[in-house]
Formats: structure tokens, C-alpha cells, sequence
């Protein structure tokens, strides 16, 4: 989690909804962008059932993989700038 008050890491990454996921490596390169599931909803039911990117983005890798599926659809409330 990262406390953006400025928005500037936010307009860095262009992100557009809240959340908007993102896993940089160690390095400093984006890994991933995007989605926390495949499930644009919150009812605990439905997110059980959900694929999750981020924690698939993860164990890959921790396994020294390139990450499959690097950039996702993002969801959620607009990010609103500020001027």
C-alpha cells in the first residue's frame, strides 16, 4: 500500500480506478498492472470463485517466472486528480 497524497506515483503509473493494482520489482520494473481478480464485483461469493491476478502475479515471481498475465483490466471508482 502506498499513501499517494501528492498523486504523483499515481499519475506516474496512469492509474484510472481505485484499486488499481501494480507490483514492481525490486529493480524498479512494473511487473503488473492491473486488477486484484477477474470478478468486477464484491460479494463475498463471487470472490471466492475469482481468479486472482495479484496473488498469480506473485507466487510466479517468487519462482523466479515471468508473470503470465501482466496487465489486467483495473476496476473500481474513477480516481479523481487533482488539478
Amino acid at each position: 500500500m502506498l499513501l499517494d497524497p501528492k498523486q504523483q506515483v499515481a499519475r506516474a503509473y496512469g492509474a484510472t480506478v481505485t484499486p488499481h493494482m501494480y507490483i514492481i520489482k525490486p529493480d524498479g520494473t512494473l511487473a503488473y498492472a492491473g486488477g486484484i481478480h477477474d470478478k468486477p464485483t464484491s460479494p463475498p461469493a463471487d470472490i471466492k470463485e475469482a481468479k486472482n491476478f495479484v496473488d498469480e502475479a506473485l507466487v510466479e515471481l517468487k519462482a523466479g517466472k515471468p508473470v503470465s498475465n501482466p496487465a489486467t483490466r483495473a476496476y473500481g471508482c474513477t480516481v479523481k486528480y487533482s488539478s
